[in-house]
């Protein structure tokens, strides 16, 4: 898929500021995800205001939708108001993607919440849960729910045992 392809079939891309990590985050964050990559990086010249040949701009995708990073300085930080939900097929992959996301001064929360080590909050959660969910039987729901209320790391297992209780 070419550029002009990505722009024209996703209108909305989101743009995630750095102080001066963005193309080392979008290096991060496209080794995690298949049909991921780095498109483009624009770079700052003798005008600055980075220093001159360091990234300005790195667009990239992950998992096929299209993402632009800035190094913008230390104006501005991420915060929970906004994160990444990353819908996962199973335990190895949400094992996976928490301890990748999690080294090197990443932070785990509550719930499948965690913040990677640039700061940026992301969801990693099972399908699996989502379906449990979904369930019609108010209790089983329930249960589910109080299960995962306990949980930093989603643990599909013990998801099921809540819903298989009698």
């Amino acid at each position: 898929m070419t550029m002009a392809s990505l722009a024209e079939t996703q209108k909305i891309t989101p743009f995630l500021w750095f102080n001066n990590e963005a193309e080392e985050a979008a290096n991060f964050y496209v080794s995690l995800f298949k049909d991921s990559k780095i498109l483009t990086v624009s770079r700052y010249g003798e005008a600055g205001p980075g220093p001159k040949g360091s990234a300005m701009v790195v667009d990239f995708q992950l998992a096929g939708i299209r993402f632009n990073a800035l190094n913008g300085g230390p104006v501005f930080k991420f915060t929970e108001a906004i994160s990444m939900a990353v819908s996962c097929d199973s335990q190895e992959e949400v094992d996976m993607l928490w301890s990748k996301l999690t080294a090197n001064g990443g932070q785990e929360s509550q719930c499948g919440w965690l913040k990677d080590r640039y700061g940026l909050s992301w969801q990693i959660v099972p399908k699996r849960f989502m379906e449990l969910m979904q369930d019609k039987d108010p209790k089983r729901t329930q249960r589910v729910m109080q299960a995962m209320l306990k949980m930093k790391k989603f643990d599909i297992a013990r998801l099921e045992e809540a819903y298989a209780q009698a």
